[in-house]
């Protein structure tokens, strides 16, 4: 069996809902050993963020919300009350022996537990801390809570994001998926690589300060530079380009289509696919720059145009043309793609923790590496199904275990 990439790292996961567990997700699904640390009884926010709920094995809906599927596979789930001196004697027992610490808590918030990464870090020199917060460790927000709802109005990414005011529908919107959460998890987990990295060459740790508003303005891209190089706001387009045309949505005789037009050799192509060759020689549309500049003028030529063939239709005569094109499906139909499947990218994995869901379906890894390819080895856990083995690997005994249980500690 191929070792996985992250095969013996020791990862003590202390956070919940999306940023952290999308971070500690995608170290476990490397092959590092995640424990998640819950709450008895409670446990992850997530797992209540219902509907929709997990179907059990006779197809009804579970008490287990899918929301917390989409994050948690490959962990190992242990219920530990860290407001206790018994439940914070075993965080610091684990925290010795691990990796990698996660957390999400507001700044400042685990030090009353003793837990917070000076006092982690002096027990076990080697370890990488990394916190997760809305707004970092310093600064004046640094005491804010910071959800990702919040970093989406605040940096700006509402604000080119939708309609323009005055048209239909006008107005601020949020992205559709918790963008800023799942991004502060991908950059969480590339900045633990990397400091993993520097511990084998110097064998220190560090720690990690990670802010959902910083990665909010990172994700601003393009958007941002902008900003910062004319001093003028980027507004919002609805489905265009600032800087590229065309480039967006087009009705089409049975729905709508997308064409991402890139450069002047593709717009060529489609000029003579659609049968408007000129339209590509037109001193108005000649390159992108001037596309740009008269849009007004050619994307109600153009809409015209595509209203006369199906989406099916103009996907086929495009693609033929190597002209960056597809359909606008809806999630149901994404799944249905034939790349979608082809790359296997619905997953679904068998669970056996006596609570009536006997497999959970999610979306595969996206990372392929050809020697070291992610393996998914575990379903998300019911709470608290490896309390007892993971106990157990620390030492503690059924007589110890029972008396920590009875006592509402684990």
């Amino acid at each position: 069996m191929t070792q996985a990439a992250l095969d013996g790292i020791k990862v003590l996961d202390l956070s919940r809902v999306l940023a952290g567990p999308w971070c500690t997700q995608i170290l476990a699904d490397l092959g590092a050993d995640v424990v998640k640390i819950e709450r008895p009884g409670v446990g992850d926010d997530t797992r209540t963020w219902g509907p929709p709920f997990v179907k059990d094995a006779n197809g009804n809906d579970s008490d287990q919300a899918s929301y917390f599927t989409a994050c948690n596979r490959n962990k190992r789930s242990v219920t530990i009350d860290m407001a206790t001196p018994d439940g914070q004697a075993l965080l610091r027992q684990m925290a010795a022996q691990a990796d990698v610490v996660v957390e999400n808590f507001k700044t400042g918030g685990l030090k009353q537990y003793g837990l917070d990464q000076e006092t982690l870090r002096r027990a076990n020199p080697r370890l990488i801390y990394c916190s997760v917060t809305g707004f970092g460790n310093d600064g004046p927000y640094a005491e804010r809570a910071g959800y990702d709802l919040m970093i989406q109005a605040m940096t700006g990414m509402m604000s080119i994001t939708g309609r323009p005011d005055g048209e239909p529908g006008g107005g601020p919107l949020r992205v559709g998926v918790a963008l800023t959460d799942i991004f502060t998890g991908v950059y969480a987990s590339t900045a633990i690589l990397a400091a993993l990295q520097v511990r084998h060459r110097t064998g220190e740790g560090q720690h990690i300060d990670m802010a959902l508003l910083d990665v909010g303005m990172a994700i601003l891209a393009n958007q941002a530079s902008a900003f910062l190089n004319t001093g003028k706001a980027p507004a919002r387009q609805g489905n265009t380009h600032p800087s590229l045309a065309p480039y967006q949505d087009f009705p089409t005789l049975d729905g709508a289509m997308l064409l991402a037009i890139g450069n002047n050799g593709q717009f060529a192509r489609f000029c003579e696919a659609a049968g408007q060759p000129g339209w590509a020689s037109d001193a108005r549309f000649a390159t992108n720059t001037l596309r740009v500049k008269h849009r007004g003028v050619l994307i109600p030529m153009m809409e015209e145009l595509t209203r006369t063939r199906t989406t099916a239709d103009w996907v086929a005569l495009l693609e033929d043309k190597a002209v960056p094109c597809g359909p606008i499906n809806d999630i149901a139909q994404a799944f249905d793609d034939a790349q979608v499947k082809a790359r296997g990218l619905a997953v679904t994995l068998p669970r056996d923790a006596g609570d009536g869901i006997t497999a959970i379906t999610g979306v595969a890894s996206p990372l392929r590496l050809s020697a070291t390819p992610p393996v998914l080895r575990r379903a998300p856990p019911a709470l608290g199904q490896h309390t007892r083995e993971v106990l157990g690997e620390l030492g503690i005994d059924a007589a110890r275990f029972e008396a920590l249980r009875a006592a509402g500690v684990v």
